[in-house]
């Protein structure tokens, strides 16, 4: 019985098949490209720190930010006015009751 399910698991653990369904040039055209951050803006840099690897030898020092979590990634400012949360909504609203 061991031996029946160990083939079993070798027969369905194979390699992947590729497809062979060629891309259009529209569907090449339309792929994501890697510089959101850049383009959205937010908290990621908008270049890399480094480029590659330290060399070997090399002396890396790792500095904490001085920030504080608030100054480094401030709240948003508060609205005028909160409404009531529907159904599904919980964020930009006040709940129900008390």
């Amino acid at each position: 019985m061991k031996l029946i399910a160990l083939a079993a698991a070798f027969a369905l653990g194979g390699t992947a098949i590729a497809q062979d369904v060629p891309q259009t040039s529209a569907q090449k055209a339309e792929a994501p490209t890697n510089d959101g951050a850049s383009r959205l803006g937010g908290y990621a840099p908008a270049t890399p720190l480094f480029n590659g690897t330290p060399t070997p030898g090399a002396t890396v020092v790792f500095v904490p930010n001085p920030q504080t979590p608030t100054e480094a990634f401030p709240p948003p400012p508060p609205k005028d006015s909160y409404p009531i949360c529907k159904r599904g909504q919980f964020d930009g609203c006040r709940q129900r009751g008390g």
